[in-house]
């Protein structure tokens, strides 16, 4: 007679079998918590007596998810996506006259990515009643959220944040909250749903972009085939999959194509056929991951812009980068910076993590003093889950320039992760009076 597994096991394979999680991605102390915070509110005294009532009381299971399931997001995270996204839609609207674009945004958590992509594409110049955007989260409670559009001052992370006066108000009695306009919230539909369920979106016309931002990453192998899988089945054949830093190697490994545009993660659908001469670049941000950079490469035809999203400023310490390996630009006030970081992230962006750790290590040989090396070389050992050594390199980077706002803002994700709240806030604090000094 085999021995029942242990309630904690049983748990695990059950938030496995429902919502994909891999317990090894996440360590088995975040669910133990999660169970232990759902076990003392129902007052069980030990897990069996838990695992029993998680049977037997109505909407236990997705009060457990909903305590695994922690959001961390703010808006216009790894800002390089959503840019390409808006150049990318406005060749579809104003080029191949698309009549409505579809996008659908998940997991959509507490909203700041589908309000961003809204956002993205109206400073783009998109009329509203040329895109739709559905979003889709597991949470309940996310979705309510989202639903409100409330965001304190967490959701406002990075530069430039002008983006904030245009699209929200600020709420009375100074609680340092924003209200989303309903010109933003209108252009999202909000829905539950699981990215696993076979029979998600089972109906629904495919969409021209998916985003899918660092949810595979915490699927095992099968579960992620199984994901790519129906995302590829939401997304036209001329399509484009959006996925995460640390995810860019799945979808190369299922044979799908990169963009071709450093630091987007972005993936078409299906087999691109015929290439063109790449389109002039958009103006470079630097906010949200990594120093963006130029597009490289060869970009098909179909995709070549023929609008450029309104620029924002950027902030002095983003490298302005080129194309061509080797050759040096002004970064401002007379400093230089060589453009083999452009290359560099163009590996990542071809999930080639591995590759671009080590030339980025190999520049950083010889450009020692680089602050923008340095969170670069943060980001690709971020992305690859060595967090000791991303936040000693964004360190370095923070002491080689004190204000270098992305580097702080990552080492302040890292803290945020550590249970450092405090110490985050005073990262984020001063990361954002750097920006406040540099735009006076």
């Amino acid at each position: 007679m085999t021995d029942a597994p242990h309630p904690t096991t049983a748990i695990e394979a059950l938030l496995k079998e429902r919502i994909g999680l891999d317990a090894a991605s996440v360590g088995a102390g975040v669910i133990a918590r999660a169970v232990d915070d759902r076990r003392q509110v129902l007052g069980a005294n030990d897990p069996a007596t838990y695992w029993n009532l998680l049977h037997a009381v109505p909407d236990e299971l997705q009060a457990l998810i909903e305590a695994v399931v922690v959001p961390e997001t703010w808006f216009f995270r790894h800002r390089e996506a959503l840019l390409t996204l808006a150049r990318f839609a406005g060749q579809q609207v104003f080029g191949n006259a698309e009549p409505t674009l579809r996008i659908l945004s998940l997991p959509c958590s507490t909203g700041e990515e589908p309000y961003s992509i809204a956002m993205a594409l109206l400073d783009a110049g998109i009329p509203p009643h040329r895109f739709h955007i559905d979003a889709i989260d597991v949470s309940a409670r996310a979705l309510e959220r989202a639903r409100a559009g409330v965001y304190g001052d967490n959701a406002f992370r990075g530069q430039p944040l002008d983006f904030r006066e245009r699209y929200f108000m600020p709420l009375p009695g100074g609680q340092a909250a924003y209200r989303l306009h309903e010109k933003v919230r209108s252009q999202v539909r909000l829905l539950t749903g699981n990215l696993i369920d076979p029979g998600l979106l089972q109906d629904a016309t495919p969409y021209h972009f998916v985003f899918c931002r660092n949810l595979l990453i915490y699927f095992d192998p099968d579960t992620q085939c199984r994901a790519i899988e129906t995302l590829r089945r939401l997304t036209r054949p001329d399509g484009m999959i959006f996925v995460g830093p640390a995810e860019a190697s799945l979808l190369t490994r299922e044979g799908m194509a990169s963009a071709a545009v450093p630091l987007a993660f972005a993936f078409h659908a299906q087999p691109v056929r015929a290439p063109a001469t790449p389109a002039a670049p958009a103006t470079p941000q630097f906010s949200g991951s990594a120093p963006a950079t130029a597009q490289a490469g060869t970009r098909p035809a179909v995709l070549a812009p023929t609008r450029q999203v309104r620029p924002h400023a950027t902030p002095p310490h983003a490298p302005r980068l080129t194309e061509t390996t080797g050759a040096v630009v002004t970064k401002g006030a007379g400093q230089k910076e060589d453009t083999t970081l452009a290359a560099i992230a163009a590996m990542a962006d071809r999930g080639e993590l591995d590759r671009a750790t080590a030339a980025c290590q190999q520049y950083l040989t010889t450009h020692g003093t680089s602050a923008d090396g340095w969170c670069l070389q943060g980001v690709l050992h971020d992305a690859s889950g060595r967090t000791a050594d991303a936040h000693a390199a964004y360190r370095k980077a923070v002491y080689l320039d004190p204000g270098h706002e992305e580097a702080l803002y990552h080492l302040a994700a890292l803290l945020d992760s550590a249970g450092d709240a405090a110490g985050a806030h005073r990262l984020r604090e001063r990361a954002q009076r750097h920006a406040r000094m540099s735009h006076d």
